[in-house]
């Protein structure tokens, strides 16, 4: 399976965006997806999973605020985001793996979308 992530961009705090994966392949609906991101001078950071099953799962810090959602007919993982804050800003990927939750291990990732959130 090959992954492309799209939709980053630039909005205000506050606003919203909506990140889509792209799968190639027929095989996305038997992978779990996940979505990272990673800030400048910052750690990869775990944000949302979700299973085959529908399954959802969030970090912390964007409980509330991101939804994770997938149209296995579409081949495509979404991450909705609202309420962003400045923090917020960062490279964010997704990736497909065996096992929802975060931990991997993961046969493929997206090449990242930026998104920039402005006060």
């Amino acid at each position: 399976v090959q992954l492309q992530a799209s939709g980053g961009g630039l909005v205000q705090a506050g606003g919203s965006l909506r990140l889509s994966c792209a799968a190639s392949g027929r095989t996305f609906s038997t992978y779990a997806m996940d979505w990272f991101r990673q800030a400048p001078g910052k750690e990869h950071e775990f944000l949302a999973s979700i299973s085959r099953g529908g399954n959802q799962y969030y970090a912390d810090s964007v409980k509330g605020r991101f939804t994770i959602s997938r149209d296995n007919a579409k081949n495509t993982g979404y991450l909705q985001m609202n309420s962003l804050k400045i923090e917020d800003t960062a490279v964010y990927y997704c990736a497909a793996g065996k096992f929802a939750g975060g931990s991997g291990p993961y046969v493929a990732w997206g090449q990242g979308t930026q998104v920039t959130v402005s006060s």
